[in-house]
């Protein structure tokens, strides 16, 4: 079926398409909230006594803390997301809608709404009462019993998800947050651009570290 929508027999299909959203965007993130202490960062740098650099050093660990989410997929502090769906062949049928591999941890998301636009002027979104879907975590999709008729036929993706994916266990697992050590150690001795000839990657310890927890995507 288009757009990687598949109508399901008993909530099961013989095939799926594991991209089925069309479109996929951050709706909050933590930007604040400290994960390395800064403590922990000044002993890895050997900044003892000196608190002149504090300021840019906790600026620096919000933006590693990032980078290390961004990498692994996964929910240092909670992020939500939303995602969104095009409506072929949806109507009156069951059919399911994955969640992007970009939210690694399927047991620490949480299904904020699930929505549609309708065929109104201008369209409204609409949504679907919490008996008309439930979370799938075995495969990070969402089910739905149905799509309404009144869905919007116009617009390119009127079904819409969003979801919660609260902080992941694995973030104080002792080899991530050496990992975030490690880069912030990297970004903080080199303060201007790499050039490409002398980091293409991540730098080695840094991938070594965060490499095993990184979701496959097939």
């Amino acid at each position: 079926m288009p757009n990687g929508i598949v109508e399901l027999q008993g909530y099961a299909a013989s095939s799926r398409n594991p991209f089925s959203y069309e479109k996929v965007e951050q709706v909050s993130r933590d930007i604040t909230t400290g994960w390395l202490t800064l403590d922990e960062i000044t002993q890895q740098l050997n900044l003892f006594e000196d608190e002149s650099q504090d300021s840019f050093l906790i600026n620096l660990e919000v933006a590693t803390r990032m980078a290390i989410e961004d990498y692994l997929g996964m929910s240092i502090f909670p992020i939500t997301w939303r995602a969104f769906y095009g409506n072929s062949s949806t109507i009156n049928t069951q059919v399911y809608l994955d969640l992007p591999e970009v939210t690694q941890g399927t047991g620490n998301t949480t299904i904020v709404n699930v929505s549609y636009y309708n065929q109104a002027t201008p369209p409204v979104l609409v949504n679907l009462t919490s008996n008309q879907y439930f979370y799938d975590q075995t495969g990070n999709k969402v089910v739905c019993t149905s799509i309404p008729t009144d869905v919007n036929n116009f617009m390119s993706n009127p079904i819409v998800v969003t979801w919660t994916t609260s902080a992941n266990f694995y973030a104080q697992y002792p080899n991530i947050k050496q990992a975030g050590l490690l880069l912030l150690t990297h970004l903080y001795n080199n303060r201007s651009n790499t050039t490409v000839e002398t980091l293409k990657t991540l730098p080695y310890g840094v991938d070594q570290l965060l490499r095993p927890y990184k979701p496959l995507v097939m």
